[in-house]
């Protein structure tokens, strides 16, 4: 072991006899023959750990500091400790700290300011003493500041004690000092690495990179950007993306250690400490430049001074105040830059064989440092160790993992039943959410490292793994803790704020427990996890939301059964809830959850009762098309009961004249239709439109029992959406229409056509509109984009996503564009002005989002907006209201024009027959045979010719329903549609040839109601 540094009170153990300042390594053994595990320096005093767990101290001894009665400069052993194997020590200002191998802490020295947190405060201590406080715990680490101290717990639990003057216990604001541990709350469910205590600052660190700082921070030395003072743990965010590993405190300075072998140090920088060749000091955390080019394994702090160890080279460098000794460069002067510690050193492996001096050379161990003295544990080439490398070291001493080892041991432990204390152990750990959420890491390419809102860092399948192996009937013991954990502990205790991200992994574990999709425990886990979920503050929420985004298809389906079949337990289970209250709180946490992954934002209803149309997500277009209907039909029945109540009232009082039909009847002539069809609509009140619909065509005899209004509608809409009028442009690339930018039609025409369109799904009738989808997301209030034009007009779409990806800096070059659109009208070709003074503006590549952004919006919006808004005025009227907005926009126009989810097998199986036919008439078993046979495009167009529309209902083909009847026409007349009734007229032919050849005949020259 070398030393050097300060020893004016014997702490480096050299001797009294040599002088106080130590400039130099010097080589020290106090005990030849037994190996030194571990050394700590407080401010006047050392301790020395050896391998068999005995501890021997040195150094001044004012408060006891030293554990027994001697002083001096030459090491004595600890007798009160002999009983304990201790395996990690550490030291403040002026009092110590050992922990056993059992996870117990002792302290002793000075303790005025609650140091030693041993709940009395005394001001010395010379013998060691339990801190019973901690004693339900399993402790893995413990750091000191000058008087304070932190530890760590196996299950994740962080403590604090001693003095609290500028915050550095992280208890939150105006906490006194405490004189026994204080959990810090704030770092619940976070897995941290590692704890760390400077003079009066104190820092944590998570498995994943993340730093958190909190106390004094005068100097910058918090890394937080500024110089105040912080009393809870605050995350440095600068160095979130280095992958920190390792922290060490200097008095008012901090180190830190990445991964990659990097250095960053802020804080007080008078000294040099600091390494970035300047005096000053530093609010945020700076990368050591002059140590880039090596790698670092090993990094430690002394009150002012700092070292680093490169292990490719054996070398280590020092920086900071050297008046002491302490930089060990052979100068008592202070360094601003890394500078090498004078010596003889040589890396582990390195190339000394052969040459006559090996045996000069040290090769280093570790390195310890503390106040102003400094200590390497080296070895000797003959027999050299390679050196410690703190990015790694210190792993069995993080928060308690969750793996198959751990698995298997406590498996054993609750077999063995031999100590409630080891069970109590495990339930701990079972119940911690930061054990949970660091058990899973993702490792590969130290992805968990980019941990972030967007990043969960965990490993979901390695989760499965665990699970499943734990359903195994060899852990049935452990399964059933691990429940009681869950339900009494674990999901009780989640935070509606969690710290930091790292803490929020624990919902994404929880739902692959296997034991969350068993309808046992829906009332003791899973609906629990879901009002955690619920309870959860807004960005934590949306962290939730972003991550679930990211997860796989197969996770997040699983989620959305598992909370369904929530619902549908509650639902179907109801009886056997005894207790109201609860039943309505669970199955709104479940209907809540679903639809929060449904992604379906929605001012929540605050209600008693739960009403299942509050959640729309949970119904498919189907069900929300059979709501509408049934919502139709009451309004129907509502507005009849009134025009009823209206002619009782009339024939009492003697105004027979006055009595009002129960239905809307249009009286339409097929030579005028659409005037007729303004007049009469014109002349009826909007009540009247809820009314069910009935039209009479002068001088036809027909009974409306539905064909007649069917028919209604497809001659109207035909007649209406004509290109002719000029009211809608026809794109032949898409076969779609859309409203003209100009048209010289009345406003009420476009009114009419909406009320048409709201009065053909009021009254149930499948039309065939040829509207692009930004129509159905205009009557929702939903904006369209891009992929909307797309659609309309494919070749536009197209060019303006070449426009988007371009990535040249040529824009205005390339495209010479500028914020105008260029419509043609009645063969006259105009330029528009997409915003103001858009014909001035050219399209550059900073601005070309915003160009596209308002093309789309002329085209959608800005060159129609009278035409639409007309149209929508007369829609909503008839079918406006709270049933609508539970649709999405596919589902609407799936339910206004059907869709294309052919299944031809089924439209055969719902035929009807009539006349001489039934299923298995020769002629109807040749018609299906040869429709079967015929390609999709010819189906569609048999679809077409026999409804008037190639799209079929929502509810699916046999909500169609069509009918063959035979004829007496022979074999020379084509089949005959009904298109109204969905009706066929087919002769009885003799062969199949003849019946496709009529049949395709009959397909081929009809031209139908639309405009396909």
């Amino acid at each position: 072991m070398l030393c050097w540094g300060y020893s004016s009170f014997g702490q480096p153990g050299i001797g009294s006899n040599l002088r106080v300042i130590i400039p130099e390594p010097q080589v020290y053994g106090f005990i030849r023959d037994r190996n030194v595990k571990e050394v700590a320096c407080g401010g006047n005093h050392s301790i020395f750990l050896l391998e068999d767990g005995e501890v021997y101290t040195c150094g001044l001894n004012t408060k006891g500091q030293l554990g027994h009665e001697s002083e001096g400069s030459k090491p004595e052993q600890i007798g009160a400790l002999a009983g304990q194997h201790i395996v990690h020590v550490a030291c403040g200002e002026s009092h110590s700290v050992a922990l056993s191998d059992q996870g117990q802490l002792f302290s002793w020295g000075a303790g005025g300011d609650g140091q030693l947190g041993l709940t009395t405060v005394e001001d010395a201590v010379t013998v060691p003493r339990l801190i019973k406080k901690l004693n339900q715990q399993t402790i893995l680490q413990v750091s000191c500041g000058n008087w304070h101290c932190l530890a760590l717990a196996a299950d994740g639990q962080f403590f604090t004690w001693g003095q609290n003057s500028y915050g550095q216990l992280g208890l939150g604001k105006e906490c006194p000092s405490q004189a026994s541990p204080q959990r810090v709350k704030s770092l619940d469910g976070i897995p941290l690495a590692q704890v760390a205590a400077g003079g009066a600052h104190s820092f944590a660190l998570s498995l994943s990179g993340a730093v958190f700082g909190w106390g004094k921070n005068s100097s910058g030395q918090l890394g937080l950007s500024d110089e105040r003072d912080r009393e809870s743990p605050c995350h440095v965010k600068l160095l979130r993306s280095q992958k920190v590993v390792y922290i060490s405190c200097g008095e008012e300075h901090t180190a830190v250690l990445t991964k990659s072998g990097g250095v960053f140090t802020f804080g007080a920088g008078s000294c040099g400490q600091l390494g970035h060749d300047s005096m000053n000091d530093e609010v945020n955390p700076r990368r050591v430049l002059e140590l880039m080019g090596s790698e670092v394994s090993q990094i430690a702090c002394g009150r002012h001074h700092t070292l680093a160890f490169v292990p490719s080279s054996g070398m280590i460098y020092a920086f900071g105040c050297g008046t002491r000794g302490q930089l060990g460069t052979g100068h008592t002067c202070n360094v601003k830059c890394p500078s090498p510690v004078k010596g003889h050193w040589a890396a582990h492996n390195g190339q000394l064989s052969g040459k006559p001096d090996a045996c000069k050379y040290h090769i280093v161990k570790h390195i310890f440092s503390g106040g102003d003295q400094t200590f390497v544990l080296c070895s000797k080439y003959e027999n050299s160790l390679p050196a410690d490398d703190f990015r790694t070291i210190n792993e069995t001493h993080y928060t308690c993992l969750i793996n198959d080892e751990t698995l298997d041991v406590w498996r054993q432990k609750l077999l063995e039943k031999n100590s409630s204390n080891s069970v109590n152990n495990v339930v701990q750990i079972l119940s911690s959410a930061a054990c949970w959420n660091g058990s899973f890491l993702e490792k590969k390419i130290d992805e968990h490292f980019k941990t972030s809102p967007k990043i969960p860092g965990i490993d979901l399948n390695s989760t499965r793994v665990l699970f499943e192996k734990l359903m195994n009937s060899q852990h049935s013991i452990l399964l059933d803790q691990i429940l009681k954990s869950f339900e009494s502990f674990l999901i009780p205790q989640l935070s509606s704020s969690p710290p930091d991200v790292e803490a929020m992994r624990i919902y994404l574990i929880l739902p692959e427990f296997p034991l969350f999709q068993d309808s046992k425990y829906y009332i003791t886990l899973t609906l629990p996890l879901a009002m955690a979920i619920l309870r959860l503050d807004t960005n934590p929420s949306k962290v939730l939301d972003n991550w679930w985004s990211q997860v796989c298809p197969r996770y997040f389906l699983r989620l959305v059964d598992l909370y369904k079949g929530a619902v549908v337990y509650l639902l179907s289970g109801r009886k056997t809830l005894l207790i109201p209250v609860l039943f309505s709180s669970y199955i709104t946490a479940a209907l809540r959850l679903l639809e929060k992954l449904h992604k379906k934002v929605r001012p929540s209803i605050m209600q008693d009762a739960v009403t299942l149309c509050s959640y729309p997500f949970i119904f498919d277009a189907q069900a929300k098309t059979k709501m509408l209907q049934t919502d139709a039909e009451l309004q129907m029945q509502v507005a009849i009961n009134g025009a009823n109540l209206q002619n009782v009232f009339m024939l009492l009082t003697l105004e027979p004249l006055l009595v009002r039909s129960p239905f809307l009847v249009l009286h339409v002539r097929r030579s005028n239709l659409v005037g007729d069809a303004l007049r009469e609509l014109s002349i009826h009140s909007d009540i009247d439109l809820k009314k069910p619909l009935k039209v009479i065509f002068d001088g036809e005899e027909a009974v409306d029992a539905g064909g007649v209004t069917k028919e209604f509608f497809l001659l109207l809409l035909k007649e209406l959406l004509n290109p002719i009028y000029g009211m809608f442009t026809y794109y032949p690339e898409s076969n779609l229409l859309w409203f003209s930018d100009t048209c010289f039609v009345e406003h009420n025409w476009f009114h009419l056509i909406g009320i048409i369109c709201g009065l053909a799904i009021y009254n149930f009738t499948v039309v065939d509109l040829h509207f692009p989808l930004a129509l159905y997301k205009k009557l929702l209030n939903v904006k369209p984009c891009l992929e909307d034009l797309k659609e309309l007009s494919p070749t536009e779409g197209r060019s303006l996503q070449q426009l988007l990806d371009y990535p040249g800096e040529d824009v205005e070059e390339t495209f010479c564009l500028n914020f105008t659109i260029c419509r043609e009208s009645y063969g006259v070709t105009e330029q528009k002005n997409l915003i103001e003074d858009g014909d001035k503006i050219l399209v550059q590549k900073d601005n070309k989002e915003e160009f596209v952004e308002a093309y789309v919006n002329y085209i959608f919006n800005l060159s129609i907006h009278e035409w639409y808004t007309a149209f929508s005025t007369g829609f909503l009227k008839v079918c406006g209201g709270k049933v609508l907005e539970l649709f999405q926009p596919t589902e609407l126009r799936a339910m206004i024009v059907g869709n294309n989810n052919y299944n031809w097998e089924e439209l055969e199986e719902s035929a009807v027959y009539k006349g001489d036919y039934t299923a298995t008439h020769p002629t109807v078993r040749m018609f299906w045979e040869t429709f079967h046979a015929f390609p999709l495009e010819k189906k569609k167009k048999f679809l077409l010719f026999l409804t008037g529309s190639d799209r079929i209902p929502i509810y699916g083909m046999s909500s169609l329903r069509i009918v063959i009847q035979s004829t007496a026409s022979s074999e020379q007349y084509l089949p005959v549609a009904h298109t109204c009734y969905n009706l066929l007229d087919l002769p009885k032919y003799s062969s199949k040839e003849i019946l496709s050849a009529r049949l395709i005949q009959a397909i081929d020259h009809y031209e139908g109601f639309s405009l396909a």
